[in-house]
């Protein structure tokens, strides 16, 4: 098998997006971490939570939103629910699954903070960015998660992070 490298131009632009998603990433979770002592995951199950129906979700559905695995988000819950920001429930239509629900309490931090957050992202992404960027940024992101999550073919469906299993992972019951 030929190694196929990067040409000057990818490897530019390569090292420019893991440069940015770092710095991103790092700006957010500072922000949240000084207004909300939580970092941004923790926030984002809130958020996700927040918006749906009756604030629950099925566990899996909160896993494949958040695209990480069942067990990283199992701690995850595990430790808003020790701050009293989530719930976790028996699933009453799906005996093997369990949901997660957002307390009053947790609507309560997710108002207090999502200002904030909100002028994080726009001040670090969006205000550096033109409209048309904004879409062409949109569209790339769409691409390259649709590809990873098997859309475009059938060769990664299964691997995608909350499907997988962790070698110290509880029985299928426990999502």
């Amino acid at each position: 098998m030929t190694t196929r490298w990067l040409t000057p131009e990818e490897q530019r632009a390569w090292r420019a997006y893991m440069a940015a998603s770092r710095l991103l990433e790092d700006a957010i979770d500072r922000q949240l971490q000084q207004e909300g002592g939580m970092p941004h995951l923790f926030y984002s199950v809130l958020a996700y939570l927040s918006e749906a129906p009756d604030r629950r979700l099925r566990m899996t559905d909160l896993a494949e939103r958040l695209k990480i695995t069942r067990s990283r988000l199992t701690y995850v819950v595990t430790r808003l629910e020790r701050d009293g920001l989530v719930r976790r429930e028996n699933c009453r239509w799906d005996k093997r699954s369990s949901l997660a629900m957002l307390t009053d309490e947790g609507v309560a931090v997710l108002e207090r903070t999502a200002p904030g957050h909100v002028e994080t992202v726009r001040s670090t992404l969006f205000d550096r960015l033109t409209p048309e960027q904004v879409g062409q940024l949109e569209e790339i992101c769409t691409g390259i998660a649709r590809g990873l999550q098997g859309e475009d073919d059938a060769s990664g469906a299964e691997d995608v992070p909350w499907r997988r299993r962790s070698s110290c992972s509880s029985s299928p019951a426990s999502s």
